[in-house]
């Protein structure tokens, strides 16, 4: 399964990313998107996370998330991108997934 064209950034800094790495981000958003409601096929996404809050855009349109999956979302976002190579203190992440 070819992933789709992901990037990240980190405290607005891109991080280099193998495609190990994008394969893996692009399936861990791909379940978080696919576990809620009202989401369909992923043409293109945005996830952004600050130190407290998640805002997910899907296809041109904002995802509504109640503070419990915020914080399984945040959460587990920033984990992951925590655990990469170079990546020191997170402030903001953003993730970006298209065809």
């Amino acid at each position: 399964m070819k992933s789709r064209d992901v990037t990240l950034a980190v405290n607005d800094e891109p991080v280099e990313l193998n495609d190990f790495v994008k394969g893996y981000i692009d399936r861990v958003v791909e379940a978080i998107l696919a576990s809620l409601k009202r989401t369909g096929a992923i043409k293109q996404a945005a996830v952004s996370l600050t130190k407290d809050q998640v805002s997910i855009v899907l296809n041109d349109t904002g995802v509504p998330l109640n503070p419990f999956v915020t914080r399984i979302i945040h959460n587990t976002i920033a984990g992951m991108v925590s655990s990469l190579k170079g990546v020191n203190a997170v402030d903001t992440i953003r993730i970006t997934m298209g065809a």
